[in-house]
């Protein structure tokens, strides 16, 4: 028996479920397909057991015009399974705290940035009951980032610069902004940022550069990129063969961050770096590199 309105309003699409279908096309002007049959599901909408769902970084800010709930995916690729979570993610936020919650897609991919940028349409074609519109930020949109005062105006969007951009003929002049970018941070900040880099570099020798540039700026002496190294000179045995390595290490990246810079490497320079058995002039040396125009630039301290 119904016994309130509440319960009348929808009950009686239960009773004549085409009703429903008339209603729509005929009151609302959708435009829904003729069902061929109906069935009766169950209203309980409770998951029996608990469902893990995580979204990669939600953060609240509050703002004059109220609260946001900001959720950040990292997608590598088309996921058509997104298609629906994302609409539940933000659907389970806005209930639960009552704030607007927004969905920002972070990719590198260009074509993963076109395929999350579609609108999710849940519905009716033609006139969804729910769409979801990510704002997705890619290749295509985030500034490419390739000048030292450019990246030391804004440090953060220089670091998301080199994890979309980092690859390619651009990546020197990139990742050597950023370096400079990273220089006006304290330590531990420039760290983790420059962490964040490496992770997102899969051009292998983008890749070999960065760290070498990192570990010129000795930022990462504590960091697992120079422990390996260190690790494997105590496997190998006596001190003076792990500083032995250690300064040949040193000589071949001098040498390469000026070839990854495109300048000309004469024999005289070459053979000179490679003669040097003094560590710390070696790193003195790599710290030019990244800076230098020419090769002879390494042996001229800057006034």
């Amino acid at each position: 028996m119904v016994t309130s309105s509440h319960e009348a309003l929808h009950r009686i699409f239960q009773k004549d479920p085409a009703l429903l279908t008339r209603a729509l096309q005929q009151v609302l002007h959708v435009p829904f397909p003729e069902p061929r049959e109906f069935a009766a599901m169950n209203v309980d909408l409770t998951e029996i057991e608990p469902v893990e769902r995580r979204v990669d970084t939600l953060l609240r800010a509050e703002t004059d015009d109220g609260t946001y709930l900001l959720v950040v995916e990292s997608q590598g690729k088309p996921d058509e399974r997104k298609r629906s979570s994302w609409p539940y993610y933000l659907s389970y936020l806005h209930e639960k705290y009552r704030s607007e919650p927004v969905l920002i897609v972070v990719t590198q991919s260009r074509a993963t940035a076109r395929w999350a940028a579609e609108p999710i349409h849940l519905g009716v074609h033609g006139m969804p009951s729910l769409t979801v519109r990510p704002f997705v930020l890619g290749p295509e949109n985030v500034p490419l980032i390739a000048t030292e005062r450019e990246a030391k105006k804004d440090p953060p969007l220089a670091v998301l610069s080199a994890m979309t951009h980092g690859r390619g003929r651009q990546a020197p002049a990139i990742l050597e902004s950023l370096e400079a970018a990273l220089r006006t941070m304290d330590r531990e900040t420039a760290a983790v940022l420059a962490q964040f880099v490496d992770s997102c570099l899969a051009d292998a020798q983008a890749r070999q550069m960065w760290r070498d540039l990192m570990t010129a700026m000795q930022y990462f002496w504590r960091h697992p990129w120079a422990e390996e190294g260190r690790e494997e000179g105590r496997e190998e045995g006596r001190e003076e063969g792990r500083e032995e390595g250690r300064v040949q290490e040193r000589a071949e990246m001098v040498l390469n961050i000026l070839r990854w810079r495109g300048i000309d490497v004469p024999d005289s320079v070459r053979e000179r770096v490679d003669a040097c058995t003094d560590l710390d002039q070696l790193t003195t040396w790599s710290q030019r590199a990244v800076h230098a125009t020419t090769a002879d630039d390494l042996f001229t301290a800057v006034e």
